[in-house]
């Protein structure tokens, strides 16, 4: 099926702010291309991570293989259960820079931090500054990927509780990374200042 289960994209994409033992990542995505003020869709769906490699590899080798035209403009948008690891953030900046025709929004679920706390926020801003649009998922989202991407025997999506406070909280986490470094020292000072 091109369509996730209900309780595996529950499971998966629950905005959790410790989400222990979820492992996987999954990838919900639309293609489009840009024709004038018109968008056409061109594919949609989902993939996870498998041995060895990891979801937005996957992705990147997928659309790399469609020879798009580059006298045409494409916007891919991403869904998914984590934000990228560093390495990963760093091929998606370098296929953002191959492709000036394409555009690429991702939102997150949650945020991925591995061992090295300084690795991941650095991938975030280097993506961010490759142009990708990146964000958190909202209700508004998560209601989107339910009715485009789950078999959801037309239920209607109903969140958890904590899915807008959870969105909120990664969504303020989100921004401090994406601060430029000299205004986050800025902001620190001003925090010492105040006793803060």
């Amino acid at each position: 099926s091109i369509l996730m289960r209900r309780r595996l994209f529950l499971y998966n994409f629950k905005n959790l702010l410790k989400a222990k033992g979820r492992h996987e990542t999954y990838l919900c995505y639309v293609v489009k291309r840009r024709d004038s003020a018109t968008s056409c869709s061109l594919d949609f769906g989902y993939l996870r991570n498998q041995m060895g490699c990891h979801v937005e590899m996957l992705f990147l080798r997928y659309i790399a293989a469609w020879d798009l035209d580059p006298g045409r403009c494409y916007r891919i948008t991403w869904f998914t259960s984590w934000s990228p690891c560093y390495d990963c953030a760093q091929h998606i900046a370098n296929f953002l820079h191959s492709y000036p025709n394409l555009t690429l929004r991702i939102f997150m679920a949650r945020l991925y931090f591995c061992d090295d706390h300084k690795a991941e926020p650095e991938g975030l801003r280097r993506l961010h500054k490759a142009g990708a649009q990146i964000a958190i998922m909202t209700f508004k989202d998560y209601f989107y990927c339910w009715n485009t991407f789950v078999e959801n025997r037309e239920e209607t999506f109903k969140g958890w509780e904590k899915l807008h406070e959870n969105s909120v909280h990664l969504a303020r986490k989100l921004q401090r990374i994406l601060l430029p470094l000299y205004e986050v020292d800025d902001l620190r000072d001003a925090f010492k200042i105040l006793g803060l």
